[in-house]
């Protein structure tokens, strides 16, 4: 792997490349990394970016500090009236919200340092795959708000088994890593120093792997999960688009010639 190169020396969002890997970390600590609206036009700018980047082919999404990923909505901004702007005429806000729905083509490994409640656990629902400090928590508290999950968090039960996600959903309780992994919430628990390593190597066994190839599947196992009709309609569409690519055929002769591919995307 090459050295990191950072891209942002400070800021609400620090981008570092890594090869091929693109990490995103919150910058935020004091704040336990909350959503303000100038952050969430940040990360949706970032991952904008990265899908336009044809040498980037993952990210890993991660916060500052050791007290939290993310805590959900900046309160305080909340109450002083700060509105995000509109996703129709904001680019960085659309590409914010194309985050909490899974929609991003580049393949996210969440890296959950600390705990994601409320808005940050939305945020690792956007992610693929997630990486959990051993002591992080998880949940959806909104109810105990008066609210409910409006950043994507009522679409858990396409997650997590139905009964399940109603528990979390309507008690707002909080549950330890060790649940989350065995419910399937997320995907591997490792004590906090070890979180960002272990995203990394995730992120780099993705992003091996074909271009195209992970665009498809990332975008067609997420569907299925929600809208199997709709997704047998996408798999119709991307069927004869990658098996027909050049990646495809770089794939079959690499395997003969046994030696790694060398992706083109395309």
């Amino acid at each position: 792997m090459s050295e990191p190169r950072s891209d942002t020396d400070a800021g609400i969002l620090v981008r570092e490349r890594h090869g091929a890997i693109t990490i995103l970390r919150m910058n935020r600590p004091e704040a336990r990394n909350a959503l303000d609206p100038a952050l969430m036009v940040a990360l949706g700018t970032a991952v904008l970016d990265a899908e336009r980047d044809p040498e980037v082919r993952a990210l890993v999404l991660t916060g500052s500090g050791d007290r939290a990923f993310c805590a959900g909505m900046d309160l305080r901004s909340f109450a002083a009236g700060e509105a995000p702007p509109s996703p129709g005429t904001d680019e960085g806000m659309a590409g914010f919200i194309k985050l909490l729905h899974g929609e991003v083509a580049v393949p996210i490994v969440g890296a959950a340092n600390a705990s994601a409640v409320a808005g940050g656990l939305e945020l690792l629902l956007g992610c693929d795959v997630v990486v959990a400090a051993s002591g992080a928590r998880f949940g959806l508290p909104e109810v105990k708000r008066g609210l409910f999950a409006a950043g994507g968090g009522t679409s858990i039960g396409s997650r997590i088994p139905l009964a399940l996600a109603l528990e979390l959903t309507l008690t707002g309780d909080l549950i330890d890593a060790e649940r989350a992994q065995a419910i399937g919430l997320i995907n591997l628990v490792v004590p906090p120093a070890e979180v960002l390593s272990a995203a990394l190597d995730l992120a780099t066994r993705i992003a091996a792997n074909g271009p195209i190839a992970l665009h498809a599947t990332k975008e067609l196992v997420r569907l299925a999960a929600q809208d199997p009709a709709a997704a047998q309609a996408r798999h119709a569409h991307w069927q004869p688009l990658v098996f027909a690519s050049e990646d495809a055929k770089e794939g079959a002769r690499a395997y003969i010639e046994k030696r790694p591919p060398t992706w083109q995307g395309r």
